[in-house]
């Protein structure tokens, strides 16, 4: 079952489901979840190796980030055609065991030629999301930093889950080296 929004606002209040959430998601949502903005974009660098114990992701390069001192008109990155990027949103996520989010991308990304490649965000996940986009289509793609870019629901885990454990725990974006497995 998908939380509504009244469900979801006590959750920030309470136990800080969300923070960093923008004006329009505390006052005006749309929907059953919140809009996700962009942060930061990196380019990936070298090779990766994902094995069955072990795993290397290919190294980062932070291109831009949002800085709150300029205008909309300084601070924004432009997506080249045919090029890959890690993307980390400006919120962050608190999850108890009971709950879990599934991201989507807004429309408009994928209306601009844009993909976005998410995941589930497992039950007691901490920390700012990470995604991959790949420009797909024949533009240039401009946004601005703060932009809405995906959108979060949020599911209750009947049951409970387990405490998320995994390596990427409170929005680390690459691996720093060849690195086991949790």
């Amino acid at each position: 079952m998908i939380l509504g929004i009244k469900k979801l606002h006590e959750l920030v209040k309470e136990i800080k489901l969300m923070e960093n959430l923008c004006d329009r998601e505390i006052n005006n949502p749309e929907g059953a979840g919140f809009d996700l903005r962009l942060g930061e974009v990196y380019s990936l660098e070298g090779d990766g190796f994902l094995g069955i114990e072990e795993r290397d992701t290919p190294k980062i390069k932070l291109l831009a980030k949002h800085d709150q001192a300029k205008t909309e008109k300084e601070n924004f990155f432009i997506f080249e055609p045919g090029r890959y990027y890690l993307i980390k949103t400006l919120e962050k996520v608190n999850l108890p065991t009971t709950l879990s989010g599934t991201i989507f991308p807004r429309t408009t990304m994928f209306r601009s030629g844009l993909g976005l490649f998410n995941g589930i965000v497992q039950s007691g996940y901490s920390g700012e999301l990470t995604f991959g986009v790949c420009n797909l289509g024949p533009s240039k793609i401009k946004i601005s930093f703060g932009a809405r870019i995906a959108h979060i629901t949020f599911h209750e885990v009947l049951g409970a889950g387990n405490q998320y454990r995994g390596q990427w725990q409170g929005g680390r974006v690459a691996t720093k080296g060849k690195e086991a497995q949790v």
